[in-house]
């Protein structure tokens, strides 16, 4: 499944899984047997940002072993750690999906929708054109340097816990409780629905 893709944006359908992703794929069972639940947060800053969002969401569910199961509103957000008005504005949404790639696969497709959209990690805290997170998989709690799970900084961040609690209202951050609790204690300052746009889930 495709979505429209503005010049210069390459297609995240065409970029290859890695052989070791379809292997385990093939042999977890395509039709996604005691797949787990995965959170993912994304965001864009750059370019057409509405369009980056729904490539990364088509692009996940054209994913072996991924299938999208939830998709939030989009919500408009000034951009985290900077100074207010040195970059543009971010669209943000979460997909909820289930998966049978393990976190580390997960990861790797993530980062490979990621450079298919041209992300830069030239600084931390830098505009980019999308921004793919893993915020939860299942009840996993790890400070592996890799890959921290849930994502260290979820549970303070308005932008990533208002569209999940959207979609899922009785979440729960492993580790850190529920969402609604954890967003209650947070400022939702710059960070806005956008009601008037919407990401469609995958057929």
């Amino acid at each position: 499944m495709t979505a429209s893709f503005t010049a210069g944006h390459s297609d995240p359908t065409v970029q290859p899984v890695p052989a070791s992703v379809v292997e385990q794929v093939d042999a977890a069972d395509t039709t996604l047997h005691n797949p787990k639940r995965a959170v993912i947060s994304l965001g864009s800053n750059l370019g057409n940002r509405l369009e980056t969002l729904q490539g990364a969401i088509d692009a996940l569910e054209d994913t072996p072993g991924v299938r999208i199961k939830a998709v939030s509103p989009v919500y408009e957000t000034e951009p985290w750690g900077v100074e207010p008005g040195s970059q543009p504005s971010y669209f943000n949404a979460v997909v909820v999906l289930k998966t049978t790639l393990p976190p580390s696969s997960l990861l790797e497709r993530a980062h490979a929708v990621e450079e298919a959209f041209n992300r830069v990690r030239d600084e931390r805290w830098g505009p980019r054109t999308l921004d793919v997170d893993i915020v939860a998989y299942a009840d996993v709690v790890t400070d592996d340097p890799h890959l921290t799970l849930p994502h260290p900084r979820a549970h303070e961040r308005a932008f990533v816990l208002a569209p999940w609690h959207d979609v899922e209202p009785d979440a729960q951050l492993p580790g850190r409780g529920e969402v609604a609790a954890l967003l209650d204690t947070l400022t939702r300052d710059g960070v806005e629905a956008r009601k008037d746009l919407e990401l469609r889930l995958p057929e």
